[in-house]
């Protein structure tokens, strides 16, 4: 890679500019729930800015030759990915180890990388034509196998957390496929509705990998649970979604292939609806003081919880609502605004307070050797368990949603 900025990754000093202050921020990337984050601003596009947030200071700082579509991090490596090229680091230092050239044309940036500590796969589209996905081993830097996944351009790609599974979805957005990792064989195939051109927004599977989420430009949310048919230990237990699977099955034999194929298709679990359409979203499946919940963030800045039941599924009941910067307005299940606080932003939330004695500025790197003397980032940077969504310290506080009969808990 050639660098464009001679300067690029030089010491930053206290006075530089950190997230909060930095205008047209489009890439804001967070190491899990460490200190590290990692901002692309529209001011400089082909440039990538690390930060040790809570320290407001500059660790390093990288130019690319293109503008920056999306970035991904894990424990192990952070890849940059441009429209016709993917740039991998490592991540403790920040050298450069591979560069993958004309790769598929990827106006959107799409990528995935798996958080798995014993693996790091990064999938990508294969194709600017059709929906072949290339699954990457990052840490052998060797390609591990091609899926062909959709007939159509992908739109959504998703690791499960123990990178056995990748979830995909095609610009249609009406069929969502999960395949095994590394092997590409199809395990399931959800249906999310039948209206075509729906553009997926994000796909995410649950911790434990059992259910997966799916977001779009529509109102509703879609959950799926990722139980395989077969033998049961049971059929007294049997659900009346397995019978009517069962019965397609048998029936798929005597019916045309594309036929066939859309009655064995599962249909959704579980469904959130939101209090607004048309606004870009991100979804993610999580348990919150044990139980399962459905976090929803959309792009003017609200954040809605959403109770699962892990049995039943059906409609998810919405049980908090939280505006992540700005007035915090609390809804009812209706949607109506009942109260209104001034809430402080997360920035504000996370963000230490101003010392009078200023530390030593973090070592910079180097423009294309790693970390200057041999120093990486320390060890304690890294998170080393599972991200706390209840704990205020890392994460904004959550507003309840008031009800009918009384307000909720957290």
């Amino acid at each position: 890679m050639e660098r464009t900025n001679r300067d690029s990754g030089s010491a930053a000093s206290p006075s530089t500019k950190t997230p909060p202050d930095t205008p047209g921020i489009y890439i804001a990337e967070r190491l899990f729930s460490s200190s590290l984050v990692v901002v692309v601003s529209s001011n400089e596009p082909q440039r990538m800015h690390i930060y040790h947030f809570r320290k407001g200071t500059e660790i390093c700082s990288y130019s690319y030759p293109h503008r920056i579509l999306s970035i991904k991090l894990n424990r192990q490596r952070l890849v940059v990915c441009l429209q016709e090229s993917i740039y991998i680091h490592n991540i403790k230092d920040m050298k450069l180890l591979q560069t993958l050239f004309n790769t598929p044309s990827n106006p959107s940036g799409l990528c995935a990388l798996s958080v798995s500590q014993s693996s790091s796969y990064l999938a990508y589209p294969g194709s600017a034509t059709d929906g072949e996905v290339i699954v990457y081993d990052t840490n052998s830097m060797s390609s591990l196998t091609k899926i062909p996944a959709h007939d159509s351009p992908l739109a959504a790609l998703a690791f499960s957390a123990s990178a056995t599974n990748l979830a995909s979805a095609s610009e249609r957005g009406t069929v969502i496929r999960v395949f095994s990792v590394p092997e590409g064989q199809r395990l399931f195939e959800f249906r999310r509705g039948m209206k075509r051109y729906v553009s997926i927004n994000c796909l995410c599977f649950s911790p434990d990998g059992h259910f997966l989420c799916a977001s779009s430009n529509t109102e509703t949310v879609h959950v799926f649970k990722l139980d395989p048919l077969g033998p049961s230990g049971g059929d007294g237990a049997a659900t009346w979604t397995a019978y009517v699977g069962k019965m397609f099955s048998a029936a798929s034999s005597y019916l045309p292939a594309q036929v066939s194929g859309v009655m064995s298709q599962d249909r959704a679990f579980a469904t959130a609806h939101l209090l607004s359409t048309g606004q870009r979203n991100v979804c993610t499946l999580v348990p919150i003081q044990k139980l399962l919940r459905l976090l929803v963030a959309t792009a003017d800045g609200q954040l809605f919880i959403y109770d699962v039941d892990p049995q039943d599924g059906g409609e998810c009941r919405l049980a908090h609502s939280h505006r992540l910067t700005g007035v915090d307005d609390l809804m009812d299940l209706e949607g109506s605004k009942v109260s209104a606080q001034v809430s402080p932003s997360y920035a504000e939330t996370a963000a230490l307070p101003a010392s009078s004695v200023v530390a030593a500025t973090l070592t910079g790197y180097s423009e294309d050797g790693g970390a200057k003397k041999g120093e990486v980032i320390p060890e304690h940077e890294f998170a080393t368990g599972p991200v706390r969504l209840d704990d205020e310290n890392e994460f904004p506080p959550i507003g309840s949603c008031h009800c009918g009969t009384g307000s909720g808990q957290r």
